[in-house]
């Protein structure tokens, strides 16, 4: 089946108020008629998406929130309906509280007279390949909706979807982030993503926790209008990085071991990806189908009667594609490759390296960047790159064999 995502479009309409109305609400009644203008076009962005909408809460919600608002600022509903100016928070009017609660912020709170914390990482890029909190890395199918963390702070779903129809070759294309309320830091937040749409904004339309003392203690960042957001956690000591990449989402987080492996029922957490990984049943054996990539076309191995990729690539082609980025041949380039002769599709080499990108941001042990095929074999510290090892073994033998003919 081909990709699917909801045509619902509320996040877009909610994120683009926000921005055009950020801060508004400091200011004083001159801003008004500004202020009814980005209502009207919200209420147009509303009416537009309407018919996909019917039945998504947010939707309704927007719809009765605007009415509101109507009301309470004495907007017309007749009137201009243009985008105003995108606004900036004055200076020391952005919600910054110096004064926040000490438990809003992590290392001061529950680290103050202890060692800092040890920070975990897990990643999710590509078609798809996880990477985990315990540093194993595995290509996975799982297609539809799985859970990547479930914790008493917050959940993460990911749905992954067909890349090619008619191909195992999946992509995440929608992607749900719960903050859970904490304490008096934050209340309860919803983040959504989908495919061409990476709002800056929580569903609501804030971008912080809310109404609480400590509520700037979660906030969104955009970095690249639509294409990479940023979400902050001071609370949980938390980073968390989302971005799109050609039609597809990457996900990155940066976590405390502690918020990591703060869950109530444990027995419950099978299918928690960040910290179990895929089932045995989901996972792709990475090494076997690369070699048959290696030796064989694509078109042989799917069979002539699939459709073709977008771009074809021989084995030698994606190699060559993927050293472009990732010039050192670890489990991101293998992926990368894996990826360009599965799909076809280019955009695949700039997940894997932003993915790569993302874990040099958010990993704590900068020993353990690079991840290989070998490292479960050898000691610590002695990993080494895929076919690295072997070579060695092969010149050795030879080596032996040239003595052994000598004497």
């Amino acid at each position: 089946l081909p990709a699917v995502t909801s045509p619902c479009k509320i996040l877009k309409c909610n994120s683009e108020f926000w921005a055009a109305t950020s801060g508004s609400h400091h200011l004083g009644t001159e801003e008004a008629p500004e202020f009814c203008t980005a209502l009207r076009a919200y209420a147009h962005c509303t009416r537009r998406t309407a018919r996909t909408c019917r039945g998504d809460l947010a939707y309704h919600s927007a719809v009765h929130g605007i009415d509101d608002l109507m009301v309470q600022h004495n907007c017309s509903k007749d009137g201009p309906t243009s985008q105003p100016r995108l606004r900036t928070l004055p200076p020391g009017d952005s919600q910054e509280r110096s004064d926040s609660p000490e438990i809003c912020h992590y290392e001061k709170s529950f680290h103050k007279h202890s060692a800092a914390p040890n920070y975990t990482h897990c990643g999710l890029f590509g078609d798809p390949h996880l990477r985990t909190f315990t540093d194993t890395f595995q290509t996975c199918k799982v297609q539809g909706a799985w859970p990547l963390i479930d914790n008493n702070y917050l959940n993460v779903q990911v749905t992954n979807t067909p890349v090619l129809p008619g191909s195992t070759a999946t992509a995440t294309s929608k992607l749900t982030i719960i903050f859970k309320s904490f304490q008096e830091c934050v209340d309860q937040k919803v983040y959504q993503a989908e495919m061409d749409e990476l709002p800056a904004a929580f569903a609501d339309g804030s971008k912080n926790g809310g109404d609480k003392h400590g509520a700037n203690s979660l906030k969104i960042t955009e970095k690249v209008s639509g294409q990479h957001i940023e979400i902050q956690a001071k609370y949980i000591g938390t980073t968390i990085v989302v971005r799109q990449v050609g039609r597809y989402l990457t996900f990155a987080v940066r976590m405390p071991e502690e918020v990591v492996n703060a869950v109530e029922d444990r027995d419950s957490q099978g299918l928690y990806l960040c910290l179990r990984g895929c089932p045995l049943n989901q996972q792709i054996d990475f090494q076997t189908i690369r070699s048959a990539q290696a030796t064989e076309s694509r078109a042989r191995r799917k069979g002539p009667s699939l459709p073709a990729p977008p771009e074809a690539f021989t084995y030698e082609t994606a190699t060559a594609k993927c050293r472009e980025k990732l010039p050192v041949e670890d489990l991101y380039f293998q992926s990368c490759v894996f990826d360009l002769l599965t799909t076809g599709d280019v955009n695949f080499m700039l997940a894997a390296y932003y993915a790569f990108e993302d874990v040099k941001m958010l990993h704590s042990n900068k020993d353990k960047l690079h991840l290989y095929e070998r490292t479960r074999d050898l000691a610590a510290g002695n990993a080494a790159p895929s076919g690295t090892a072997p070579a060695l073994w092969v010149a050795l033998l030879c080596l032996g064999q040239s003595w052994l003919g000598l004497l």
